[in-house]
Order: structure tokens, then C-alpha cells, then sequence
């Protein structure tokens, strides 16, 4: 049998992986008091191939083969094969699989941690090199179809399940379980398991952070959970982000630190599309599951990545919500899309984190005249290239990417309600702002396009304070032209 599981990076995939090669290697006193003690009675040991990507630098040309290569002459030596530096790769691969099976009388078990990495390295930016490295590994893992009567069990795990064309195609394909229902808890860290394993460090971090158990596990739940990872949403805490968490007694961003979003911010500047594009919307499951190199739609990539995550399921029409897991993900991956896509920007006099600081001040008092004046002068210094093609377009990004950078408030870009599509809600506590824009037009049609589509009904039983604020931006500025407030 050969399997494949496609899951974000630091959620337990080498461990994962670590745990597959103790139990054929036959490790018996390693599972001592869990259910496999009692259910395995033989505790055979296989022959096992475990190949790492994970400590490779394949950005230079070479790298790859010669890492494989390294691997099957270490294997040629264990069980007396000569060298043969005239085949290929996988021809001496596939002859080191029978020579184990002959000697042990036992098939072989094949382990391939990361198995996309050689390919991510270099995504969007090398494709000469790309196609060299997909030909390599296509070629390598061909070896399974080759040598399937000398295998026991062949498991591969990655970020991205690459379209079938491609890595897969020289052998059987293998049966892919990232959202088999059997397997959505595989790796992460259920709701169940964190309450009952890590009892004592919940305990810990709530008298560190002066509050209640309760309330501890519904800070770590706000940030670290909602992952989801088939149909039957079983909720999934990203473990490398909780277990750092209890190790430094502290609610921070972790994963997002550890994760290259470089690859996935390539493939969004090559793309027509915005991260806006995908948040919050319905996908057949061939849409975001296999990434297809040929095409510059980069949601498969996105999602694969932890990046985006399933929020819901409609049993019906058999489509799925995407969205961002939690805020840890969201915040930090936003930060870097607008770093990158402001480059090159200077939006005020203000260092970006206190221009932010004064926009959430505005936001939290009701100063909705100073945000017009914040957004202008932040608007003012965007670089002109980036809103000359798309204007309105370049508009409703950088509202987003900025309202979205506003931490702990409720962001809805074109909002539907029963009469249209509102451009933009942010709601705080104590205030509700209703935002309508405009390009080259006025922002008296944007106030009466409010009235007159009635955006405002669906908060009138809401003891928040209203704004409407219609703003208009002129494409020859590149910045707001006009901004009127009606309370």
C-alpha cells in the first residue's frame, strides 16, 4: 500500500513519519501501555527506507541528486550491492528494495518525509530549475511501480499534493489520505487531547497569565485552534504553536515565525487574484486540493500550507468554506501580503506600527474624520505602479489589507445583504462604520448608494453607534479625493 498525507509544515509530520519507522523497525518497548501493544503480536523488523527532505537547501542546481544519491550508496552498502555510478538513481534504488527483500526475507518499508520540498524551494522563482527537480523525483519514485513486489509499505508526506501529472505519474498512485475522515486528527492536537494530556502546563500558563482554567483554554482556543481537515470538522490546535505556548509560559505567534510564506507570496504577485479573492468563500474539493503547476491559481497552495483552512462543509452541493484558521495565522500572514505589496511605499511620517496604533484610536473613540485623514496620507505614498492598471481594484485591496491589520475587530469586504453588496464593515465595540467607496466619482453618490440600497436596516436594532461614511478616490492621485461622515 502506499499512502500520502499533505499537511501544513511543524504539525507533526516527522513525528508522525519518526513514530511509522519505530513500530517496523520493530520497537516494542517504545509503545509500552498504548492500544498497538496488545494489537500487533508479531512485531516484525522490516527493512526501512527513510528519506528526509527536510534538512535540504535545493536552490542550487545539483543539490537534489546528489542528496538521493547519497542516500541509495549508504543503502548499497548495507546490504553489499556495488555501486553502479553509470544507472540511474531510482535503477539502484529499485535494486537495493530486492536485494533487502532477498536477504531478510521480509519486504520493504519506505519512509519519504517532505517529499515536495526540493520543489517549494524554488517555486516561482527558478523554473528551469523546478522542472529539473519535479523530472529527478518523478524518475525516483517510478521505482515504486518497479519494485512492488518488494514492498511492505510506502509513505509520503508534504505541504502540497502537486497534480497527478507530474511527481506522481511514474508509479501506482497512492491512495492520498489528508482528508480521508479516518485521518482529519492524524497529527495536530485535538480539543479532547489538550485537555486531557496537558492538564498540568493549561494550569500553569493561567496562573502565569493571572486568570481562570477556563479562561486560559479559551485564549488558546481563540488562537491556536480551527483547523479543520475534513468533513466531520474535527476542531485541530497547531501543536507547534500551543506546545511553545506551554514551553514559554505566553500567548505569541509561533508557527507563522517558523512557516516560509515566501513562496506562497511569489505565487500571489505572479497571480491576478488577492488573498481577498479566496477568504470566506465555498470551493469544490478539486479546487483547492491539487496544486497544478500550470495554472497561476495558488489557492490549493495557500490552503495546503495552513494558510487558509476548512470552516465549513455543505453536505448538498459537497463544497467547502475557506478561511483563515485563527488570528495567529491571519494577522502574520496579512502583515507579510501588505509588506510586500506596499513595498516600496512611504505612507506617512509615521513608522507603519504607529500608524497603525493611531488608526485604531480612531476606530476605538469614533473618530471617523481622522480616519479619513490617516487614510489619505497612507494612501498618498503607495507607489503609483500599483494602482495605474486597476484602480478600484488597487482601492478595495488596501482598504482590506488595512482594516484587516486592525487586530481584534470584525472586517467584512463587500459584505451581501438582501439588496446589494456593502464595500466594507468594521465593527468594534462600540461602533459600527459603513464604508461605500468611489472612484472618480463622489462621495455624496457613495452616501446616497447607502440610503438607497437601505445597508444600514441590518443594524438597527444594534445599540452601536452608526457611521456612514462615503469616501471617493481619484485614479489620477492615487488617493482620497473626498470624504464625507453622516452619523
Amino acid at each position: 500500500k502506499i499512502y500520502f498525507l499533505s499537511r501544513p509544515r511543524r504539525f507533526g509530520k516527522s513525528l508522525l513519519v519518526s513514530t511509522l519507522e519505530s513500530y517496523y523497525e520493530g520497537r516494542k518497548e517504545l509503545f509500552k501501555g498504548l492500544a498497538i501493544e496488545k494489537l500487533e503480536k508479531e512485531w516484525k523488523k522490516y527493512p526501512i527506507f527513510y528519506i528526509d527532505f527536510n534538512g535540504g537547501d535545493f536552490k542550487d542546481p545539483g543539490e537534489l541528486k546528489s542528496l538521493l544519491v547519497q542516500y541509495v550508496e549508504k543503502w548499497e552498502g548495507k546490504y553489499g550491492l556495488e555501486s553502479k555510478e553509470t544507472l540511474g538513481v531510482g535503477i539502484r534504488f529499485r535494486e537495493v528494495l530486492e536485494r533487502a527483500h532477498e536477504q531478510t526475507g521480509l519486504r520493504a518499508v519506505v519512509l519519504v518525509d517532505e517529499y515536495d520540498k526540493p520543489l517549494l524551494d524554488v517555486l516561482g522563482e527558478d523554473p528551469e530549475l523546478e522542472e529539473e527537480h519535479r523530472n529527478i523525483l518523478k524518475g525516483f519514485f517510478s521505482t515504486f511501480k518497479a519494485a512492488d513486489r518488494h514492498l511492505k509499505f510506502v509513505f509520503l508526506t508534504g505541504v502540497t499534493k502537486f497534480s497527478q501529472i507530474s511527481v506522481f505519474s511514474g508509479f501506482n498512485q497512492p491512495k492520498d489520505i489528508s482528508m480521508n475522515t479516518d485521518y482529519e486528527s492524524l497529527c495536530g492536537i485535538t480539543q479532547e487531547e489538550l485537555e486531557s494530556y496537558f492538564a498540568e502546563p493549561i494550569g500553569e500558563m493561567a496562573e502565569s497569565e493571572d486568570c481562570t482554567r477556563e479562561e486560559m483554554l479559551l485564549k488558546l482556543k481563540r488562537e491556536y485552534d480551527g483547523y479543520h481537515f475534513g468533513k466531520k470538522l474535527i476542531d485541530i490546535y497547531n501543536p507547534f504553536s500551543i506546545l511553545n505556548a506551554f514551553d514559554n509560559k505566553s500567548i505569541e505567534s509561533y508557527w507563522p515565525r517558523s512557516a516560509n510564506s515566501e513562496y506562497l507570496l511569489r505565487l500571489l504577485a505572479h497571480s491576478q487574484e488577492k488573498i481577498i479573492d479566496y477568504v470566506g468563500k465555498y470551493y469544490s474539493l478539486r479546487e483547492f486540493i491539487d496544486y497544478k503547476e500550470d495554472v497561476e491559481r495558488p489557492l490549493p497552495m495557500i490552503y495546503q500550507s495552513g494558510y487558509l483552512t476548512i470552516k465549513g462543509w455543505k453536505r448538498k452541493t459537497d463544497r467547502f468554506l475557506l478561511d483563515f484558521p485563527n488570528p495567529e495565522v491571519k494577522n502574520s500572514f496579512l502583515a507579510d501580503i501588505a509588506d510586500s505589496y506596499f513595498s516600496g511605499a512611504n505612507t506617512s511620517k509615521d513608522s507603519p506600527d504607529t500608524w497603525i496604533e493611531r488608526m485604531q484610536d480612531a476606530l476605538e473613540e469614533g473618530g471617523a474624520e481622522e480616519m479619513g485623514k490617516l487614510l489619505r496620507s497612507f494612501l498618498a505614498g503607495i507607489p503609483y505602479r500599483l494602482h495605474e492598471k486597476e484602480p478600484e481594484r488597487h482601492f478595495q485591496y488596501t482598504l482590506y489589507l488595512i482594516f484587516q491589520l486592525l487586530n481584534s475587530y470584525l472586517v467584512y469586504a463587500e459584505k451581501e445583504q438582501s439588496e446589494g453588496r456593502v464595500d466594507c464593515v468594521v465593527e468594534t465595540d462600540k461602533f459600527i462604520y459603513l464604508f461605500e467607496f468611489k472612484l472618480d466619482g463622489s462621495a455624496e453618490e457613495a452616501l446616497k448608494q447607502i440610503e438607497e440600497r437601505g445597508y444600514a436596516k441590518e443594524y438597527e436594532m444594534d445599540t452601536r453607534k452608526l457611521y456612514r461614511i462615503g469616501a471617493n478616490f481619484s485614479s489620477k492621485s492615487g488617493t482620497i479625493e473626498e470624504w464625507e461622515v453622516i452619523e
